[in-house]
């Protein structure tokens, strides 16, 4: 069985093709992304770009199954296109069974909102694929270190109400994204792939304060306070819809969502935010947590 990962140059698809490399069993694994000199694997590297759709059948030619991962591009309409393309290429290149990770919450919602293309993916993906898996992933522990990093320079943490949030791991999704890959059973499937437990906005100070030994300040923000820092802060204006989308998903409780597919899928507990927020605190890591 052939296995390829689309989009295997960024943090999860590195992480799903490690995984998958470290499964045993009788499937080959092909990476495939725009700079596939960058994919450091024990399998076959692929030229695989979403804006270039001609070339997307042959990067998935002769797959039996296929794991799709959205880009970041916030351009109008990107990445809408680029999901409806590469899943027509992988009909076209009749793959056996197609994966696509999606978000948590999602919803009907026209461009240029962020959830527009996880909807839209979703519904070409069951109208146009004979087999196909949907894993919606909540909000990545990863991204909410980023902004806890920033905090610590300011001293306060800037919500646009009470909350709740399934924070989730990236390495637990990955996890969760190769066990389908090599498992049975899951077409039709449409799985939501959480942490262990929703928290708050004073659960999440607590925490950062907890293990920064810092006292973390909550203040109620608007969506305009926002917009208007980051317009400051001279951020693209395609970047900023997209930060005041998440925000608004998550004051709407788009996030508020705790399952057990994670254990479910790869057979382990999913990890807590305290872990990964101090491995990260502790580096001061920073990177792009696309």
């Amino acid at each position: 069985m052939k296995i390829g990962v689309s989009g295997a140059s960024g943090h999860l698809g590195k992480i799903v093709l490690r995984r998958l490399i470290e499964l045993s069993g009788d499937h080959e694994v092909v990476g495939i992304s725009r700079s596939p000199e960058s994919i450091e694997i024990g399998g076959e590297a692929r030229f695989g770009d979403y804006d270039v759709p001609d070339r997307l059948g042959e990067a998935y030619a002769g797959l039996d199954r296929l794991l799709l991962i959205p880009t970041l591009d916030v351009s109008y309409g990107a990445r809408t296109r680029h999901l409806r393309q590469a899943i027509d290429a992988a009909c076209a290149a009749e793959v056996g069974h197609i994966v696509l990770i999606s978000d948590v919450g999602t919803r009907k919602e026209a461009e240029p909102h962020f959830g527009a293309a996880s909807w839209a993916g979703e519904q070409h993906l069951m109208k146009r694929a004979t087999s196909w898996t949907i894993l919606r992933a909540g909000y990545f522990m990863e991204s909410f270190a980023q902004e806890v990093l920033k905090w610590q320079t300011i001293g306060r943490l800037a919500e646009l109400s009470e909350n709740r949030v399934g924070f989730v791991s990236r390495d637990d999704v990955a996890a969760a994204a190769a066990a389908i890959l090599v498992g049975e059973g899951h077409a039709g499937a449409i799985y939501n792939a959480t942490g262990p437990e929703a928290l708050s906005v004073a659960d999440r100070a607590a925490l950062v304060s907890k293990i920064t030994g810092k006292r973390v300040e909550i203040v109620e923000t608007s969506l305009e306070q926002i917009k208007h820092e980051l317009e400051a802060a001279g951020y693209p204006s395609e970047y900023i819809g997209l930060v005041l989308d998440i925000k608004s998903k998550t004051s709407e409780a788009g996030y508020d969502i705790v399952t057990g597919d994670v254990e479910k899928l790869s057979g382990r507990p999913p990890v807590s935010l305290r872990d990964v927020l101090a491995s990260y605190i502790d580096a001061g890591v920073c990177d792009n947590v696309a």
